[in-house]
């Protein structure tokens, strides 16, 4: 079903159309909205518009997303950073900018894609072994099954919480040494696009953090989470106050002096432990961080 969309422009929204319709709808590109607003799906007080269109409060914008592609993705050749493979399953370290699965302007370029380059293996497994994802700009460790059987093992661990899933994350502030937090986290109220900590409905999410590494402006935190809900950790530190850098959905664009700017928000899958769903070995592994995030860290370290 095509997807139609109208919203009315906040003050503290003002900006680049394109940049602002990226913001509203994460998992499509700037460039794909350049393409979508050049061929007539975005207007502007009713009126068509383009791209680098400068927007003022109480603008008008409606938009339509085409309608999810109905073909199967199609093999694409890809590096894909794999940390463990056998017959049933395979664990990577996703980049940023890596959409999982395809979806309305990103049917290519996926994981998906990739993976059934890879191995012919997956496409004989429904959604190409996915069990779990990471959102589009965050990086970091993920499992896929390469069999209907061990799909469903890891399913069932995922829901029944046997999983660790832990990540590092740069997040504006000075965080407290530690804390937990265990809210409902559902649909904004308001801003349907956007997740939110709600004081009814939502589902339960929980999550654990400590401080890491504090600096100037930002710290570096590690984040456990015993679900995993939609935008949780993003949503979670930034109800807290300290939402995550370079962040621009739930936090806010800032004057700074970090040595390095942030293109993405700066949030990694670190370690993931799950049960192999043939041999009930215990496994554990950990994704290096991504060139953005570690020479963040290092110049930091050095200031």
């Amino acid at each position: 079903m095509q997807k139609n969309e109208t919203i009315v422009v906040e003050s503290r929204k003002l900006g680049r159309l394109d940049a602002f319709l990226a913001e509203q709808e994460p998992e499509v590109s700037r460039s794909q909205w350049k393409t979508l607003i050049q061929a007539g799906s975005v207007t502007v007080n009713g009126v068509a518009c383009k791209p680098n269109q400068k927007l003022k409060a109480a603008d008008e914008i409606a938009w339509s997303l085409p309608e999810e592609t109905s073909a199967e993705p199609q093999p694409e050749a890809m590096t894909l950073d794999i940390l463990y493979e056998d017959d049933v399953v395979l664990v990577l370290n996703k980049p940023p900018g890596m959409v999982v699965h395809p979806a309305a302007g990103n049917e290519t370029g996926t994981l998906v894609n990739g993976l059934l380059f890879h191995d012919p293996a997956f496409a004989s497994v429904d959604r190409a072994g996915i069990v779990h994802r990471l959102d589009k700009d965050t990086s970091g460790v993920m499992v896929v099954a390469k069999t209907k059987s061990a799909q469903t093992e890891l399913l069932r661990q995922f829901k029944a919480r046997e999983t660790e899933k832990e990540y590092v994350a740069f997040v504006w502030g000075k965080p407290p040494p530690a804390g937990r937090l265990e809210t409902l986290i559902g649909r904004h109220p308001v801003h349907r696009q956007k997740m939110a900590v709600l004081e009814e409905g939502g589902r339960m999410a929980v999550s654990s953090y400590e401080t890491v590494e504090p600096f100037a402006e930002v710290s570096l935190v590690r984040v456990k989470i015993e679900t995993g809900r939609t935008h949780q950790i993003r949503v979670h530190m930034a109800h807290l106050g300290y939402p995550v850098v370079g962040d621009t959905v739930y936090g806010r664009a800032r004057r700074h002096h970090l040595p390095v700017q942030p293109e993405r928000q700066m949030l990694h899958a670190a370690r993931l432990a799950f049960t192999h769903p043939v041999s009930g070995k215990r496994l554990s592994f950990e994704a290096p961080l991504l060139d953005d995030m570690r020479h963040l860290l290092e110049e930091l370290r050095t200031e």
